[in-house]
């Protein structure tokens, strides 16, 4: 705070008049925010953003940005391939550690094991994750289409699910504009580079240029796991995140964790524009699958491990932390860099 004291006259000398301080009162307290403040666009439809700025560190920022501060950091948690009715150990395990973590959940898809049924979502993911139904935002995985339409998933989270003909939409969180899409290209027209989803995604990025970018899906297009491994179907998608600057994507379907260095769509490691992928499929489902040989540039991995990834989401970066469930000691940790 600047102080501005008026000129005394030179006669005076028994009292000096008290400098008078000029300025605004800085706002030192953080306000506490809803768990999710987020401007949704479901399927192309905007609403206004509530984002707030940080330290000018990184493109595109303002001249004259606010003092950085830890109250614009959010934070983003959460796995895929959750909870298998009978036998939920997993899953409370996971939400164990998502009860100590604030902010939005994540739900990357297979979250009621076998067919994500209206019973299964009730009975099976609602005493589990679903205490954090009102703060999540999930994306659909192949198991939710066992039951028609993905209509027991549609049914449990409701609008916060997106459009239910497609499953894929997009939210600000913080800074950050985050983008859950629908990797059962068959139920939505497809995902190749003409399909509706894929020219949803390039209008929504285009429209929403923000200087850090996440994505999630259920099916990554790179994995080490000897189930499923890596997915073509997914590389047009890829493509156009990585043409819109995307930072950021992370995926289930394989029941490991797993982190890759920034890459584009073709595999190819790219330290300036490339997309780092994680593949979260941790989430408490109870058959843990064997890792094969490890794709290029994958950094870590993990197959024995129950756990959530957590992300501190900053202005022009981000920091990553694998939780594991209690009783095991594996984690991985680091920080990227926004494009």
């Amino acid at each position: 705070m600047r102080l501005k004291c008026a000129s005394l006259a030179w006669f005076v000398a028994a009292s000096i008049s008290p400098c008078l301080a000029r300025g605004g009162q800085a706002a030192s307290e953080a306000t506490s925010a809803p768990p999710i403040a987020v401007s949704v666009r479901d399927a192309g439809i905007a609403r206004p953003k509530n984002a707030t700025s940080n330290q000018p560190r990184g493109k595109e920022v303002a001249k004259t940005q606010p003092a950085s501060s830890q109250s614009d950091d959010a934070v983003l948690v959460g796995a895929g391939d959750i909870a298998t009715c009978g036998e939920l150990a997993g899953a409370e395990a996971t939400a164990e550690l998502i009860d100590k973590v604030p902010g939005t959940v994540f739900a990357v898809g297979d979250l009621a094991y076998p067919d994500g049924s209206d019973e299964q979502f009730a009975n099976c993911y609602g005493p589990t994750w679903g205490r954090f139904k009102e703060r999540t935002r999930p994306a659909p995985g192949n198991h939710e289409y066992h039951s028609d339409g993905a209509s027991g998933y549609v049914r449990y989270f409701g609008a916060a699910a997106g459009d239910p003909a497609k499953g894929y939409y997009s939210y600000d969180l913080g800074v950050w504009h985050i983008v859950a899409l629908n990797s059962e290209c068959e139920m939505v027209g497809g995902c190749d580079a003409a399909s509706a989803q894929v020219q949803w995604l390039r209008q929504d990025l285009a429209q929403h240029p923000a200087t850090c970018t996440l994505a999630y899906f259920h099916k990554p297009l790179f994995s080490s796991g000897v189930a499923h491994g890596n997915d073509p179907t997914m590389r047009p998608l890829w493509q156009a995140l990585y043409d819109g600057g995307a930072d950021v994507v992370i995926g289930g379907h394989d029941h490991h964790y797993e982190r890759f260095a920034p890459q584009d769509p073709e595999g190819r490691a790219d330290a300036h524009r490339g997309i780092r992928e994680f593949v979260v499929g941790t989430g408490g489902k109870t058959t843990h699958r064997r890792l094969a040989a490890p794709q290029p540039n994958s950094e870590a991995r993990n197959a024995d491990t129950f756990g959530v990834l957590k992300l501190i989401l900053r202005a022009n970066s981000y920091e990553w932390s694998f939780l594991p469930e209690a009783g095991r000691t594996f984690t991985d940790s680091g920080h990227g860099t926004c494009h």
